[in-house]
């Protein structure tokens, strides 16, 4: 029998067989993840709120699905009795649910977001709601209303944002998985300043009904677990046409786990000629150098690519995003008649929307259309493109600023320009662990995929995971 912190830190699939063996029971398990919660929460601030009743609830019935398994597929869900998190924008019926908001503070929605429904028909058991910045607008893990969420690795660090409290969540193994989302780098963020997996489906993928948006045309839900394989499993979970989310996609759902078991081929990795790889900490740039060489010796071939209207892509995507968050608030009644209930730097961001003339906000979208063609372009000679998911490991909580390759560069452009561009075309990206530094911070390493083929992804991810498992160390929260 593994022990608390082995359990803690195991993955869905071995907790699965664990369970299906009658090894532990889902209430056990259950118990093991909200005493952890209950001991580590007050330093990390992961959670907004922890669903204790419900969770053992839950548990219960998970249990006795389990004993009655058979054939049916309902019943061989891999997520029956495993202990996950959701993030505080995804609705959740009966349970509170703020998007990190003074505004929201007091609000119980009646009905379920897609994500959490699906997941709740798997038998996957919520333990609680996850801390994010406010509404979602952010970077950082830093909230106004609730406090920021502290990093596992080193609690004087941020954990990233928005999914802040589930990257900590699960780096610290205070859930078995969690589901977040992601408008300019808000699931892969947080993956890599805690050294998780994440992964950030096509836009459409992934209903989107039930969480409250940011941006609606960047907006995604997607997985932040603890392999590959995992987020596999929660992709497939929460994937598919959705008749209440008309951008969702009809294009059936892969067997993203049982495409992870076929056997491995040779991959093509491009490496971006443009912005991802020029400016870096150096430590990060030793571990990504390190980790696309590796891949090469085992049968990888890296080419470059060019990726021209990268660059331009970053204000696009901020023009874009700021001209619809503040629709979205308008459009909900919150802003400008709540404004004092923001915080600063949201409420300030939020009103900035107004200062985006329409012909710009056009024009971004011609800006997406050029840089969808060159990625396309680069797709016919490559399977996927590698870079660093982030210049820098984590910040200090608070900072401004960073020391980059000798130069003072605003933090928050420096963060969100490496994960931005695939939320603009809408492609699917995943981050995963590749290293730490020498001060022990986890770095990331991000590919980006054709759109709709998480499956191809997903195996490239795995090829580097399989030889290069970090997942051995762990922080320690005191």
């Amino acid at each position: 029998m593994m022990n608390e912190e082995s359990l803690a830190f195991a993955t869905i699939e071995e907790l699965a067989t664990l369970l299906a063996k009658r090894k532990i029971s889902p209430v056990e398990l259950t118990d093991i993840f909200l005493r952890r919660i209950e001991r580590q929460n007050p330093a990390l601030n992961a959670f907004l709120t922890v669903t204790a009743e419900q969770a053992l609830a839950a548990a219960r019935s998970a249990e006795k699905r389990l004993l009655r398994r058979g054939s049916s597929s309902r019943e061989n869900s891999p997520l029956i009795g495993i202990p996950i998190t959701l993030k505080d924008n995804i609705w959740t019926r009966g349970i509170r649910s703020t998007a990190g908001s003074k505004i929201l503070r007091d609000f119980v929605p009646s009905e379920d977001s897609t994500a959490a429904r699906r997941l709740g028909r798997t038998g996957a058991v919520l333990l609680g709601k996850t801390n994010l910045n406010e509404f979602a607008y952010g970077i950082t893990g830093s909230n106004a209303h609730y406090g920021p969420v502290h990093n596992p690795w080193a609690l004087d660090r941020i954990s990233g944002g928005s999914s802040a409290g589930s990257g900590a969540a699960v780096a610290a193994g205070l859930c078995a998985a969690s589901v977040g989302t992601d408008t300019g780098g808000s699931i892969r963020t947080p993956s890599a300043f805690c050294g998780v997996v994440g992964l950030k489906p096509t836009f459409g993928r992934v209903s989107v009904f039930g969480t409250f948006p940011l941006a609606p045309s960047l907006d995604h839900v997607g997985p932040l677990a603890r392999s590959v394989a995992d987020a596999a499993i929660l992709l497939g979970a929460i994937a598919g046409r959705d008749p209440l989310d008309p951008t969702s996609s009809p294009r059936p759902v892969a067997d993203y786990l049982g495409t992870l078991r076929k056997p491995l081929r040779k991959f093509r990795l491009g490496r971006p000629r443009e912005h991802y790889w020029e400016k870096l900490d150096a430590e990060v740039r030793g571990a990504a150098d390190a980790a696309v060489r590796d891949m090469e010796k085992r049968g990888a071939v890296v080419r470059e690519v060019s990726l021209p209207h990268l660059k331009a892509s970053l204000d696009s995507a901020n023009d874009i995003s700021l001209a619809e968050a503040l629709h979205v608030h308008e459009a909900a009644g919150f802003f400008p008649v709540r404004a004092a209930d923001y915080g600063e730097e949201v409420g300030q961001r939020i009103e900035s929307g107004a200062k985006v003339p329409a012909h710009r906000y056009l024009a971004g979208f011609d800006v997406r259309k050029r840089l969808l063609a060159e990625f396309e372009a680069a797709f016919q000679d490559v399977d996927a493109i590698v870079a660093p998911t982030l210049p820098v490991p984590a910040p200090l909580i608070g900072a401004e600023t960073l020391q980059i390759d000798g130069e003072e560069t605003a933090a928050r452009p420096a963060i969100v320009g490496h994960s931005r561009p695939a939320n603009l075309t809408g492609l699917p990206a995943i981050s995963i662990p590749c290293g730490f530094t020498r001060a022990g911070l986890p770095i990331g390493l991000q590919f980006i995929g054709r759109a709709l083929d998480e499956a191809t992804l997903l195996r490239v991810a795995l090829s580097y995971e399989r030889t290069n498992d970090w997942r051995a160390r762990h922080p320690r929260v005191e």
